[in-house]
């Protein structure tokens, strides 16, 4: 498999796994059948014109959009199997980690994968807890005529979803533990970078946690950046959309489209509380 470090923000890095091409000789795990198996529903649905599957699907992605990014980053890498286990100790298949080197420096691209791997660690045991908590609450809606069980269904993708994101984290941490990493600067994906088209969104304040620093590159003071402190978006949609190009993985389109608009949403709901404060100290003062 490869793994992708592709910095949204000068604090935020979108981590996405290419799971490559398996042997013919492999057995698809019930895991992928059933998450396939919903995939192609889910796709059946979106394509009727009317009806309740219609909603359905309207209301899923407009949840299925706010689920944090780096859960799904998570959820993109596979667990670690036993069989698994045994083929990356013995080097039968190598891990690579293509990055960025004009914004991520080698020494730093390992403490990006542990802090992406560790940090929301906690909040998915926790709520994996309350899916299975709230789950037998909602059996007797199963028993309303016509209508499905939709909220059962939904903590059931929930805790499958966080259990997934678990496993992707523990999967990372056995690779880290082990320097089974290979690390690979792309200069494809700093081509695409260094053409980014400026000014970008930013604010002169931090919008994350005092430990966000590992997750992106540290901004240096300068004319074009007073605020080291803050965070500037480093991709904008139209530039995402090249990076899936040049990397010839389509299926990460949707990955960093979810990110950019989940980042670029948070820098400027932490612009406009800035903007409220500046303006509330300054009446402040003119009342004083």
């Amino acid at each position: 498999m490869r793994l992708y470090l592709l910095p949204i923000s000068t604090r935020r890095t979108l981590l996405y796994c290419q799971k490559l091409d398996a042997p013919a000789t492999q057995k698809q795990t019930w895991g992928d059948w059933l998450q396939g198996k919903a995939a192609r529903t889910w796709s059946d649905w979106e394509q009727k014109e009317k009806g309740w599957q219609k909603k359905v699907v309207s209301y899923g992605n407009y949840a299925l959009r706010r689920i944090p990014y780096e859960e799904w980053g998570l959820k993109s890498v596979p667990p670690l199997s036993q069989r698994r286990k045994q083929v990356e100790l013995r080097g039968d298949e190598k891990v690579e980690v293509v990055y960025p080197k004009s914004l991520l420096p080698l020494g730093k691209v390992s403490k990006i994968l542990e802090a992406l791997a560790t940090e929301r660690e906690s909040l998915h045991k926790q709520r994996l807890a309350w899916c299975f908590v709230g789950m037998p609450v909602t059996i007797p809606i199963g028993l309303l005529p016509v209508i499905p069980n939709l909220p059962f269904f939904y903590l059931v993708y929930r805790a499958w979803s966080h259990w997934r994101a678990y496993a992707g984290g523990k999967h990372i941490q056995f690779l880290l533990k082990n320097n089974l990493l290979t690390y690979t600067p792309s200069p494809v994906v700093d081509a695409v970078y260094a053409g980014q088209e400026q000014p970008l969104p930013s604010t002169p304040e931090p919008t994350t946690s005092p430990n966000a620093e590992l997750l992106g590159n540290e901004k240096v003071p300068g004319p074009e950046n007073p605020h080291p402190e803050g965070e500037t978006m480093l991709l904008n949609q139209a530039n995402g959309r090249k990076m899936t190009q040049a990397l010839d993985l389509p299926q990460l389109e949707i990955e960093l489209e979810r990110a950019i608009w989940q980042v670029e949403t948070a820098v400027q709901l932490s612009k406009e509380d800035i903007a409220e404060e500046n303006s509330r100290g300054g009446n402040e003062k003119k009342t004083q």
